[in-house]
């Protein structure tokens, strides 16, 4: 799949049939830095085997397909590239880099997790992949870098205040309250069902009969867990016709209504529903729960975070972007990164 798409990719760069056509071997320089054609095409690949699109390129001659993946996938793959670039760039200022024993642990890492035992089998696993041991140090220290850089140029200096706690609990209230719950007995009589419609003698009579069932509890004193499980037409029968718990907002408005004048122990007048006439009994109501502030606290904490963090990094790499000497060689790929960047918002 990954020799078919990286082909198909270069025989359209080549034949110039690829909307951002790429005649130039450099695309961009972010600081002196390089992004080649070839470094995208591995990028459009990876890229493309990650979402799984299984694209029938046979099928297609004309590579309709693909140029339509390609479209949509490359402005994002531009930004991350020149972004990538920019946060190495100043990881290096900094000085990180990624160790000797910091390689060689993350190498057994990878050999132990998917059960390769000796090197001839990690380098076969390398080749599979066009990829060689200096490739694959290459993009582990890269990505430790925009790890390293993310978390201690942007996530280390993000703080949630109580004021900024305090006020996403009191806009999101609904997310830390919780709706009362029920939990009902049910005995079914059921009405056959006929596709001329309602046979009015015998829903009459299922109606006498579920009428005839809540009087053997409520002045019989009948046990309404046995009459379930003895005579009930519906599968709840097996548990002795217990039903829920339920979340009050997921029962009809109607049958709410019903139960909210209902105390634990009543057993509700015969209710017609499509499978035929239901006599429920409310075993268990709780009321509304509403999570403290200091319980919620956590919670509200990562939510706060997740939403600075991205704003924090947009204008982290921004800033970035700002103080960099970035020359586009191609003007396509120029448009793609700033197309790009409007989806990013």
């Amino acid at each position: 799949m990954k020799k078919t798409l990286l082909a198909a990719v270069l025989t359209l760069a080549a034949a110039g049939a690829l909307r951002a056509e790429i005649i130039e071997q450099i695309l961009v320089k972010v600081n002196g830095e390089i992004f080649t054609k070839s470094d995208l095409e591995q990028r459009q690949v990876a890229s493309l085997r990650q979402k799984g699109q299984a694209l029938d390129l046979k099928s297609d001659p004309n590579n309709v397909q693909l140029r339509k993946a390609l479209d949509e996938i490359t402005p994002q793959i531009i930004v991350d590239a020149v972004d990538e670039m920019l946060m190495v760039q100043r990881g290096r200022e900094l000085g990180y880099k990624l160790s000797d024993e910091q390689f060689k642990s993350v190498v057994d890492n990878i050999r132990r997790e998917n059960k390769i035992e000796s090197d001839e089998q990690f380098q076969a696993a390398l080749k599979a992949e066009n990829m060689t041991m200096a490739d694959l140090r290459r993009n582990l220290e890269r990505s430790m870098i925009v790890q390293r850089v993310q978390q201690n140029e942007v996530m280390a200096k993000i703080g949630v205040t109580d004021d900024e706690a305090r006020a996403y609990y009191e806009a999101h209230m609904n997310e830390f309250t919780t709706a009362p719950t029920v939990t009902l007995r049910e005995i079914l009589v059921a009405t056959p069902t006929d596709p001329k419609g309602i046979n009015v003698g015998a829903d009459e009579a299922a109606l006498e009969k579920a009428q005839g069932i809540r009087r053997r509890v409520t002045a019989g004193g009948e046990n309404f867990e046995k009459l379930a499980s003895e005579i009930s037409d519906s599968p709840s029968k097996a548990n002795a016709g217990l039903i829920g718990p339920l979340s009050v907002n997921d029962i009809s408005p109607d049958l709410r209504k019903m139960i909210e004048k209902m105390k634990p122990g009543d057993i509700s007048e015969p209710v017609r529903t499509t499978r035929g006439y239901q006599v429920l009994k409310l075993e268990t109501i709780t009321a509304t729960q509403v999570m403290p502030l200091e319980q919620a606290r956590e919670q509200i904490s990562e939510r706060v975070f997740t939403d600075k963090r991205k704003a924090e990094f947009v204008k982290y790499m921004q800033k970035l972007r700002a103080q960099a000497i970035i020359e586009w060689k191609n003007p396509d790929v120029r448009k793609a990164f700033e197309e790009g960047m409007k989806q990013q918002g």
